[in-house]
């Protein structure tokens, strides 16, 4: 469980700072996107007050409070079912990934108005209007792991 904590910890503190280091630089700079690898990486300021990808977006206090509510509920119930049903270390790292960034969500929703967003990238011709945090990369990462390696103890539990 300890590494579930530390990893969650980790991936908090590092959404946070990257927001912090480019909201700020932006800020600064006054503008509201830099090019930092056109087309593939660009910072470009968003505030989402829905969820992902902006779907049910709505600035309402009791939505930003519904929001923040229900990431406690699935944090503490991811928390219990690591606690319950895993035992590998890579199990409470993605739970970790997902709880942190959750967290660096949620903390971005009681602060501001919604979740700050600045990574945008496109490739191959494709533009990408959207744009997502480093919270959003870690709680994918973790739920693609959890998948993996769930469906590899499940395989093995099948074959014993």
């Amino acid at each position: 469980m300890r590494l579930l904590w530390v990893t969650a910890l980790v991936a908090f503190l590092i959404d946070q700072a990257s927001k912090f280091l480019v909201f700020r630089m932006m800020d600064q700079a006054q503008v509201g996107q830099i090019e930092v690898f056109p087309p593939l990486l660009i910072f470009r300021k968003g505030l989402n007050t829905g969820v992902n990808f902006g779907l049910f977006a709505d600035s309402s206090p009791a939505q930003r409070w519904f929001l923040i509510g229900l990431t406690g509920i699935l944090c503490t119930g991811l928390v219990i079912w690591a606690m319950r049903s895993f035992e590998r270390r890579i199990e409470f790292f993605c739970v970790g990934l997902i709880v942190g960034g959750a967290v660096g969500n949620a903390l971005d929703r009681f602060l501001f108005p919604g979740v700050r967003d600045f990574l945008n990238m496109s490739c191959c011709g494709i533009n990408n209007p959207y744009v997502f945090n480093v919270a959003d990369v870690f709680i994918f990462a973790g739920a693609i792991g959890l998948v993996l390696f769930g469906k590899e103890r499940s395989d093995r539990k099948k074959a014993s």
